[in-house]
């Protein structure tokens, strides 16, 4: 396989992507595409034979706690500091109008 990225290819990829490309762009992208597979090619070249894949180059362990139920913030100390609020509930600015097709 040919290492070379070609301008015609980036340009078919910017096409298919929906991207408008300048011819500046178009060219260093093609050359940073190509160097690249340069290195990908290099890293093929690895004898990895006695390496074992991993997800992490650390080890990872569960670090999440038990989930049990704890005693939370009342109501009222949760909306203490609310800017604005109605009865038990935070009051928040609308966001959809009836123009918003949500």
């Amino acid at each position: 396989m040919s290492n070379k990225i070609d301008e015609a290819q980036v340009q078919l990829v910017a096409k298919l992507s929906r991207l408008e490309l300048t011819e500046n762009e178009v060219s260093q992208f093609s050359t940073q595409l190509s160097a690249i597979f340069e290195y990908i090619e290099k890293l093929n070249e690895l004898d990895t034979d006695n390496v074992e894949p991993l997800a992490h180059c650390l080890p990872v362990h569960n670090i999440f706690r038990e989930d049990v139920p704890r005693p939370s913030l009342s109501n009222e100390m949760a909306l203490a500091n609310a800017p604005d609020r109605e009865d038990e509930y935070f009051k928040v600015p609308k966001i959809l109008d009836d123009n918003s097709g949500a």
